[in-house]
């Protein structure tokens, strides 16, 4: 311990060794010229589908006409999903604990099943277009689709926009040597340029092409950094003594910093690990994450946005078996490079003294962060390190462009209706527009704290905070499909009581923050000391046990109200009478436009005045009428089945292998 700091900072100068502070900066024309040229095809390919699709009407700016194809929206499920976070967080976790982050990977390809062959045939014939829409129809009432409005917003906001924006960063930071917030700032402007202009199928086509991008960009680095290790036995070998060097001239006891913050866990190459003492227990694995995996693949806008803009449930089904085959893949591209990071610069990727970690990477707590993008700027040649960063640049545009599509709709449908309801297309059109510059400024904000959160690991915060949040929200979307006893008492009780534990976990971690290896957090073990993925588990269930025991002690919802809006009655024909008849249009307005707003208005794809407002609202009004066919060919349907037994059958093989 020492007497001042300057006293520390002399020691560490005159004793310690100095991580390698070279920045391969990207300034050369090789990589210049493929980062222009990939920048030049994605804003031609949005600017190409904005003048393709119909914008003018919520269903087509929203839901791309419903038209999308199996092809776009598996690769739009996957691209939306794997952002710069994934790159940044699962290489990150990978390089400081091992492989066992990539079961948030696996889990996945059960769960996207679950979504294509049980949700959404019921999402379908309720014709909604946001999950609140959905839990209206299916409960009425107001408060519940407010509330899911509002804690998927928070949630946009705190665990997607704010860890891609700074996980972008991070990446363009080593890369470029820029300032992170400018490096943020530019994206933004580029993804809103095709975001708001083209609307959903412009994102779901950029998708699709980026996707492509992403896959071949981290193959060639996952080929590179095999070959700079020595192939997958000498990273088997050597990640075990991926320690570094520094402190081999030190006393470990003088730091009061523990061995086994610095050394490699024993059980980095195993998935299942033991279930009080892991980092992540095998229990909080396999069902923690599936619960968490419910509430994202299942009843996330984002994702399932993505599946109603498909032309038929076969279409959606093929969708979801290449989203789960192309979610194999981050193990062997993300997880295991950072791990061979680590396992080359063990300095820097696996720093713990604090003044260390500042100097190398900007945070005190770790720089497991760093691990993908200093492999990419250390070992990557001319050309493909302009690649890699089009890849990275690539992950982040396509997720937070989803991010702000999806969240523009929950802000414009489910609480901007509520306040104006009187409102017109094109003032809704326009609202969503301009919500997205809101949570970005509050994104900006929230950076700090996600560089500081969970000991330096993005990934883990995200799941962390995903966990206190969404298992009560993934237990009232599962009870509603499945239990048509549960009604509106029972669903809004329950989502208010898993808020108030999950809040009871979740606020004390943050004041007394999660803690480091180096510095321990003074949070209660009581309240902090049990496993977000745990927690999980305890709050799914008692969310569960709060919704049918206050709906079984209230009155039911008739089945006239559940036509097409529960699984049991996807299939019926009777008319239904929903719960939400109230009219939410009050009154229209007739306004004189100037040529400016005309001009706005043609710009953003919504129509050119009052005349085409009326229009597009018939329209829509016409195509809600018009309930979409779940009905499937049954030789595709056969089709689609076998394989997804075979994918199922590949995930089990290798969740065995790698147990």
């Amino acid at each position: 311990h020492y007497k001042s700091t300057a006293e520390a900072s002399l020691f560490y100068r005159c004793t310690m060794a100095e991580p390698s502070s070279d920045k391969v900066i990207i300034n050369n024309p090789a990589d210049i010229a493929v980062i222009v040229g990939y920048f030049i095809m994605v804003i031609s390919v949005g600017i190409w589908a904005m003048f393709r699709t119909k914008r003018g009407t919520v269903a087509g700016y929203f839901l791309a006409g419903r038209t999308m194809t199996w092809w776009p929206v598996g690769a739009s499920l996957f691209a939306s999903n794997i952002g710069s976070g994934h790159f940044v967080g699962l290489a990150g976790t990978g390089a400081a604990s091992g492989i066992a982050v990539g079961g948030f990977e696996w889990n996945a390809l059960f769960i996207v099943l679950l979504l294509g062959w049980l949700f959404v045939p019921v999402y379908l014939t309720a014709g909604v277009i946001t999950m609140p829409q959905y839990l209206k129809k299916r409960f009425g009432g107001t408060r519940i689709s407010l509330y899911l409005s509002v804690i998927s917003l928070f949630l946009y906001i705190f665990t997607k926009i704010s860890v891609d924006m700074f996980s972008g960063a991070v990446f363009i930071q080593q890369a470029l040597g820029w300032n992170i917030y400018l490096a943020v700032i530019t994206l933004l402007l580029i993804t809103a340029l095709y975001t708001v202009t083209g609307g959903l199928a412009a994102l779901m086509y950029t998708d699709t092409v980026q996707t492509f991008v992403i896959i071949a960009g981290a193959f060639v680095l996952t080929g590179f950094s095999f070959a700079e290790v020595g192939g997958y036995s000498a990273l088997l070998a050597k990640y075990s003594s991926a320690m570094p060097s520094n402190f081999s001239s030190m006393d470990p006891q003088r730091y009061n910093i523990s061995p086994h913050c610095y050394t490699p866990r024993q059980d980095a190459f195993s998935m299942l690990r033991h279930p009080t003492t892991g980092d992540l227990p095998w229990p909080g694995v396999l069902f923690g994450i599936a619960i968490v995996g419910g509430w994202y693949w299942c009843s996330d806008q984002v994702i399932v946005q993505r599946c109603l803009a498909a032309r038929s449930l076969t279409h959606v089904k093929a969708g979801c078996i290449m989203c789960g085959y192309l979610k194999l893949l981050p193990m062997f591209l993300m997880v295991f490079p950072g791990m061979i990071s680590r396992v080359l610069y063990p300095d820097e990727v696996g720093c713990v003294v604090p003044e260390v970690c500042e100097r190398v990477c900007g945070t005190e707590v770790g720089c497991s962060n760093i691990a993908y993008p200093k492999l990419v700027v250390s070992i990557m040649p001319n050309g493909l390190r302009g690649l890699m960063l089009a890849v990275m640049l690539a992950a982040l545009m396509s997720s937070l462009a989803s991010i702000f599509n999806s969240s523009s709709t929950l802000f414009t449908m489910d609480i901007w209706t509520r306040i104006r309801p009187w409102a017109t297309q094109r003032e809704l059109l326009i609202v969503g527009r301009v919500w997205v510059l809101c949570i970005v400024a509050v994104s900006i904000c929230w950076i700090p704290v996600v560089q500081a959160a969970q000991s330096g690991q993005l990934f883990d915060y995200i799941q962390s905070v995903s966990s206190y949040l969404a298992p009560p929200i993934a237990s009232v979307f599962l009870l509603a499909v499945f239990v048509k006893r549960v009604n509106e008492k029972g669903a809004f009780w329950g989502l208010i009581g898993g808020l108030l534990m999950g809040l009871c976990r979740m606020l004390p971690e943050f004041w007394f923050g999660s803690g480091s290896c180096v510095f321990p957090s003074y949070c209660p073990f009581l309240v902090c000391g049990i496993h977000y993925l745990h927690f999980a588990i305890i709050l799914f269930f008692c969310t569960s046990v709060l919704v049918l025991v206050v709906s079984y002690c209230t009155q039911p919802i008739e089945d006239l109200h559940l036509h097409r809006l529960v699984f049991s009655l996807r299939h019926s024909k009777e008319e239904r009478k929903d719960l939400d008849w109230e009219q939410e249009e009050k009154g229209k307005r007739a306004r004189r436009e100037s040529c400016i707003c005309r001009m706005v208005g043609r710009f953003c794809g919504g129509g050119s005045g009052s005349g085409s407002s009326s229009q597009a609202h018939e329209q829509d009004t016409e195509a809600s009428k018009k309930l979409p066919d779940i009905s499937e060919d049954p030789v595709w349907k056969y089709i689609v089945d076998v394989n997804a037994l075979i994918m199922m059958a590949v995930a089990v093989f290798l969740w065995g292998y790698y147990a």
